[in-house]
């Protein structure tokens, strides 16, 4: 989903768009030379749907606007979720969502479950080493349940066939003879098992709860295994025959997480007028093929777990089949721009005559270690772990967490190491060994340390 910036069209593409929702993005204001594109588009049928709390020059376009107070923006996308999920996966068999969801999502993949404190819990993708398979990088090859044949099977374009000779020409998404199972549910020998997954809108932090739904199962080898696709209908309170478990009664359910009913008391927002734009929005997809969009951007980004609340607008672009899409997806208001010299200044900046991709550090990380802004926080890593994952973080400070994403390279953190790379470089030519085993050794040795795990020693 994301790119070298963002993933995003140009803004030009705002005038394919069937369906437009703008959402945390005042576009007339900050992208007034674009918005063009946009006004000039209504006049070709394009519905226009604005999500802001206040009536700003963006309003005014709006065919319908929808009110949601500040910071509330991922319920009313999880509710809209809920309803495409029901109604255009459950209820539905909608042809292009279901093989676009099986070509280009994760949503076919499988999770195994692991047992914690007498419940069940998602734990981690299933891999090719899990099913025993001697192959190269088996533990990064992600595992479907084929419907063809039964069973287990690995498919093309997980990370496990990006760097390795052996599987040369695999690293897409081709399915070929493939035919990866949305869910399991129904299939023989599935079985209903309860999961308790983590709700955020109770407790005294607004994150100490859970809530328990059901979901269908399979034995693999030793694993208990579920898709990502009957996780997610869980999460979003989209129940099925013969699964356990607390579910909404309907719709207009408040007290049942993912429900427009529910987002209605944190929003403000409707409840029918949630359900009427999920609809909408799906319904233009499925007739046009994906060409429905979401223009978002600082009003909904500017929050704390704002990546939560982006990943809830990439789940309506997702599940409708529209990111990739010409006039679909998701438009951030950075990516878009027309910069003549960005490319060339790109290559110059970032070395990419020596490797490319580069990884680029976050500025907040930066900032937190060079600044030592990890010395003022108040409480532990702990105090952010979900209720399902007690325990997970117990005894970690915040900075103890970056170093450990560091170390295993989760994130990139520069400087890397306490020591100048090319230094380390010239030592592995000058010994005749490969640069990332010189360096493993090292580290390993204790001869060499991240600098996320020092940021105050003068070297860093």
């Amino acid at each position: 989903m994301f790119g070298d910036q963002t993933d995003v069209p140009e803004s030009g593409d705002w005038w394919n768009a069937a369906y437009l929702i703008i959402w945390g993005t005042n576009l007339p204001i900050t992208r007034t030379p674009d918005v063009h594109f946009m006004t000039e588009a209504r006049y070709r049928g394009q519905k226009v749907v604005v999500v802001s709390p206040d009536f700003s020059d963006h309003t005014k376009f709006a065919d319908d606007w929808l009110a949601a107070a500040p910071g509330t923006d991922g319920a009313l996308a999880m509710a809209m979720g809920h309803v495409i999920l029901a109604e255009f996966y459950r209820d539905r068999d909608v042809p292009y969502f279901r093989d676009y969801a099986r070509t280009f999502t994760d949503l076919p993949f499988l999770v195994t479950l692991r047992r914690g404190d007498g419940v069940w819990l998602p734990d981690k993708f299933l891999t090719a080493a899990d099913l025993g398979h001697d192959v190269a990088d088996a533990a990064f090859k992600t595992v479907v349940w084929d419907a063809a044949a039964g069973g287990p099977a690995v498919p093309n374009g997980s990370l496990g066939f990006r760097w390795n000779d052996a599987d040369a020409g695999r690293w897409n998404l081709e399915l070929g003879d493939l035919d990866p199972a949305l869910s399991l549910h129904g299939r023989p020998g599935a079985e209903p098992v309860p999961v308790d997954l983590p709700r955020f809108d109770v407790g005294a932090t607004e994150g100490g709860s859970a809530m328990r739904r059901g979901v269908p199962v399979m034995r693999v080898g030793d694993a208990l295994v579920t898709t990502v696709f009957d996780l997610v209908l869980a999460q979003y309170g989209v129940g099925r025959a013969g699964l356990p478990g607390e579910w909404p009664t309907g719709c207009e359910d408040a007290d049942s997480p993912g429900t427009p009913g529910w987002q209605e008391r944190i929003t403000g927002v409707p409840a029918r007028a949630a359900a009427r734009v999920a609809r909408e929005f799906a319904r233009t997809a499925e007739r046009t093929r994906g060409r429905s969009m979401i223009a978002m951007g600082a009003g909904t980004n500017h929050w704390f777990h704002s990546d939560e609340i982006y990943r809830s607008f990439l789940s309506l672009v997702m599940l409708c089949g529209c990111e990739g899409v010409n006039g679909g997806g998701w438009a951030h208001y950075v990516g878009q721009e027309k910069v003549r010299p960005l490319t060339d200044w790109f290559h110059l900046a970032f070395g990419l005559d020596w490797q490319r991709p580069t990884r680029h550090m976050a500025g907040t990380p930066l900032w937190y270690l060079a600044t030592d802004q990890w010395r003022y926080e108040a409480f532990g890593a702990a105090e952010l772990a979900g209720p399902t994952g007690r325990g997970l973080l117990a005894g970690r400070s915040l900075v103890d967490c970056n170093a450990l994403a560091a170390r295993l390279g989760w994130v990139p953190s520069h400087p890397a190491f306490n020591r100048n790379p090319l230094d380390l470089a010239d030592e592995a030519a000058a010994a005749g060994r490969d640069v990332a085993d010189h360096i493993v050794e090292q580290l390993r040795a204790g001869a060499l340390r991240f600098a996320a795990e020092d940021p105050d020693d003068p070297v860093n």
